[in-house]
């Protein structure tokens, strides 16, 4: 049983939900870069476009340094740095539903 602490944890940053919800579909290893393009489509506001390599950049930059590491700390999420490459494997089922339901409230555009 993982810490409900732990859950909320990880759920409570927008991007590292998304990161989530998109590995959460995933069955194996995404790379960063894809995650980051996941990340970057549910963000783009057309209304308020910024420079696409700048952004690709900064939640590059942020997932590598804040988001991958401390989401890792989850037993069940693989960060391999060194390769680029994430997964969500084994999840519990305390976690399975409450990022069912987050992406249901939540209900980024895919």
């Amino acid at each position: 049983m993982v810490a409900l602490d732990t859950v909320f944890e990880l759920l409570r940053d927008e991007r590292r939900r998304y990161a989530l919800y998109y590995l959460y579909d995933r069955d194996g290893p995404v790379s960063v870069r894809e995650l980051v393009e996941a990340i970057e489509e549910w963000e783009d506001d057309p209304a308020s476009r910024h420079d696409s390599l700048e952004t690709f950049e900064e939640i590059m930059v942020e997932l590598k340094h804040v988001h991958l590491p401390r989401s890792s700390e989850a037993e069940f999420i693989q960060y391999d740095p060194d390769q680029g490459l994430i997964q969500i494997q084994g999840s519990p089922q305390e976690f399975d539903a409450l990022v069912t339901v987050a992406r249901l409230i939540e209900k980024p555009d895919q």
